[in-house]
């Protein structure tokens, strides 16, 4: 076989982590993957939305936790890769089709992520002042959808989190850094300023179930206790009414039992009376948002919750008579996320993903794997876990390529089919005319110098560019 003739080329629909560990999967995979011995060689291509690569690396992580954003290191590796091309400033759908694709590659993976949060869908909820966390999260990174969101931050005093997971601890601790915790971190230009004169001094954080079911990572739910300007506030009565229901398996869970030690010491620990707080509150869920004279966000309305066993024996929260009434002028919903149909592509709607089987798109009609269509990460599971399983998750869909591959060769067919012009440069020609605003990574390595260029003058990683018009121009060289 030639080297032409022994070419798989992969379409990867994303460039967050998924999308990343699958390249690099499969480039460091290449070769010996043919029946009967044959060498293989794969060429990834990476399609983005936007000119800027990484996902939520960089436009979800917070600000003050640079060591987690060092990953993008791995990923620089798999874009140095010869093999490796990416082309951001292009939506699928818009500026190429699912045919297109299909006729120029052996195989397309969606890595798209789950962009969308899910409502609270309760009255009031468009009320001024009510936001979703994924808005105030991008807001803060400078993700170029969220830069002109506007934020009530210099009236409001008090600020209700809805979720029990690591995004509304992150939305919640923003709220309560002091500026000189925020100033050397990455955080936007524009928020920066908003956010030095933030007025909340409040935070409270709502659960629909109680502290041994939340979502909390461990070093997440520690740092709010380091918090220099904050206090955690939990309440030992209702922390120990909310723990009286015993849950076999959030007790064989260790993350599950840490996190009731932490929230334990919390409720032992005397407020330190600094400016802030934190408070956590459980078994509550809010049902309706309350507004006030002028017609903005004057309240959340809550029910308190119990937890009953279900036929299985899982825990669920059931609703009392109960209800309570918090003053706030903010309120962020962080409850999920929810992934967006593509087009030509299948979508589950209920689950919101891509149906699969270990990573092979279904067919909704018959069930049977679609020949060269696969996902990865969120739009494949569903928003859990954190950035690293994203890593064994796209392992095993790259599994499932290499073995389409091998049962393929040597006629090159991918589950079955085989694009009609499996040519890099006829695809690149077609996409430059569909988007002459491409950016290549030479672009996105345009953007990212001189970001960092910005930063070095106030000891800050990057002042991010958060317009789409001055990232094409820097990537142009402009």
């Amino acid at each position: 076989m030639t080297p032409s003739e022994s070419t798989i080329r992969v379409a990867v629909i994303g460039s967050g982590p998924a999308g990343f560990y699958t390249a690099g999967h499969l480039l460091k995979g290449a070769g010996g993957h043919g029946a009967g011995g044959h060498a293989v060689d794969f060429e990834v291509d990476m399609l983005e939305r936007l000119p800027t690569p990484w996902g939520l690396v960089r436009s979800g992580v917070a600000p003050d936790h640079p060591k987690i954003k060092s990953v993008t290191r791995v990923y620089e590796k798999t874009a140095a890769h010869p093999r490796f091309r990416f082309f951001g400033n292009l939506t699928f759908g818009e500026h190429v089709s699912h045919a297109e694709l299909l006729s120029h590659y052996h195989a397309i993976v969606y890595a798209t992520g789950s962009p969308l949060d899910r409502p609270l869908s309760i009255p009031g909820e468009e009320l001024p002042g009510s936001h979703a966390a994924t808005e105030f999260v991008g807001w803060y990174n400078g993700h170029p959808d969220h830069t002109d969101l506007e934020l009530d931050l210099l009236a409001a005093e008090r600020a209700v989190v809805i979720g029990n997971g690591n995004v509304a601890i992150d939305v919640a601790r923003m709220l309560v850094l002091a500026p000189a915790e925020l100033a050397p971190t990455d955080t936007a230009d524009h928020a920066l300023a908003v956010l030095a004169r933030n007025r909340v001094s409040e935070v409270v954080i709502v659960g629909r179930r109680g502290p041994a079911q939340a979502a909390f990572t461990n070093p997440e739910l520690l740092e709010l206790g380091e918090l220099g300007d904050a206090d955690v506030i939990v309440d030992p009565a209702e922390l120990d009414r909310a723990l009286a229901v015993h849950d076999p398996a959030a007790e064989a869970d260790i993350t599950s039992r840490r996190n009731v030690e932490i929230l334990r010491s919390y409720a032992e620990r005397p407020p330190a009376g600094r400016p802030k707080r934190i408070v956590l509150r459980f078994l509550l869920s809010p049902v309706a948002l309350v507004a006030d004279e002028r017609e903005h966000l004057g309240a959340v309305e809550l029910v308190r919750n119990e937890l009953v066993a279900d036929a299985e024996g899982k825990l669920r929260a059931h609703a009392t008579g109960e209800r309570e009434r918090i003053a706030a002028g903010l309120v962020f919903r962080a409850i999920g996320y929810r992934g967006i149909q593509l087009p030509g592509v299948p979508f589950d709607e209920r689950r919101a993903i891509i149906p699969n089987a270990a990573g092979r798109v279904l067919d909704p009609a018959s069930g049977a794997p679609l020949p060269g269509e696969y996902a990865v990460g969120w739009i494949k599971r569903g928003p859990s876990g954190v950035i690293g399983t994203n890593k064994k998750d796209a392992q095993e869909t790259v599994d499932a390529i290499f073995a389409d591959v091998a049962a393929g060769v040597p006629d090159l067919h991918v589950g079955g089919r085989a694009p009609q012009t499996p040519d890099g440069a006829a695809i690149e020609r077609l996409l430059r005319e569909r988007r002459p605003e491409l950016v290549t990574y030479d672009g996105w390595s345009s953007i990212d110098r001189h970001e960092r260029t910005l930063g070095e003058a106030s000891g800050r990683p990057r002042v991010k560019l958060t317009r789409i018009e001055e990232m094409l121009r820097i990537a142009a060289g402009d």
